[in-house]
């Protein structure tokens, strides 16, 4: 069965209302475009790059944003003895190909060569490495190494910095990747259902601190890895640190916002 799409906004604000604008750019907010941005919580078929693939092309066309954020090793599951996603790997290509389509860059979660934890950004031109997670759990290092440097990607005028779980958790990072000038915060992310609150505390930290947006893509559902209730609740939260916009619980929701 096809997974189904659905942008839940449970907020005051109307659905296609630009967001209130805050400039990190030193007065160059004036002259760039409002930035559509969703966040994604897709079904997870573990260890099949390929169905994976096709699910995150689905969420892209369904999404109709510039920037769609993907949760943690959202290509493979977590599965942390999964074998590596190159950038040219065939199996990307329907996601490539939506990106194509529909002019959006998608943020996607794989292992990569190095033994890195990795957000692979995807445009129509093809996937290149973003971001290595530089804060590991225990579990991870037992195979992965931590990225050495924060990262940062100007999106039509927009500085978003990236994010990959644990990370969300370290004031350093944060304070790291606020000070090469952001004015979002992506992160794709994994807790269990019973630890959903903590995707909340981190993000509200984040945003309040740096007065910066956070857009959190947070994994719902069977993701493998032994995460058999992911606690999904993706969202986007303001720079005063409230909720701006939040899906549920279940695979196959998202988020979709205008910052303008």
């Amino acid at each position: 069965m096809r997974p189904r799409y659905e942008v839940i906004l449970r907020v005051d604000h109307e659905a296609d209302r630009p967001a209130a604008r805050v400039d990190h750019t030193g007065g160059g907010a004036e002259s760039r475009t409002p930035l559509r941005l969703a966040v994604v919580q897709p079904p997870c078929v573990p260890l099949d790059v390929a169905a994976n693939a096709r699910s995150h092309a689905g969420a892209v066309r369904a999404a109709r944003a510039r920037l769609v954020v993907f949760p943690e090793l959202s290509l493979t599951g977590y599965e942390l003895e999964a074998p590596v996603v190159s950038v040219d790997d065939p199996r990307l290509s329907p996601l490539v190909e939506a990106c194509a389509e529909t002019g959006a860059l998608a943020l996607a979660g794989a292992p990569i060569a190095g033994d890195h934890i990795a957000m692979l950004a995807v445009t129509g031109g093809g996937a290149t490495v973003a971001y290595r997670k530089m804060w590991l759990g225990d579990a991870e290092a037992r195979r992965f190494r931590p990225g050495d440097t924060p990262a940062v990607l100007d999106v039509d005028g927009w500085r978003v910095g990236l994010a990959i779980c644990k990370d969300t958790g370290v004031a350093a990072h944060a304070d790291g990747t606020a000070a090469l000038g952001i004015d979002v915060y992506a992160a794709g992310v994994l807790e269990s259902a019973r630890d959903a609150a903590v995707v909340d505390r981190r993000a509200h930290r984040v945003a309040s601190t740096h007065r910066v947006w956070v857009a959190t893509a947070s994994f719902a559902g069977s993701t493998g890895g032994g995460y058999t209730e992911a606690a999904g609740r993706s969202g986007v939260w303001t720079p005063d640190g409230k909720v701006y916009a939040r899906a549920g619980t279940e695979p196959g929701e998202s988020v979709g916002v205008t910052l303008g």
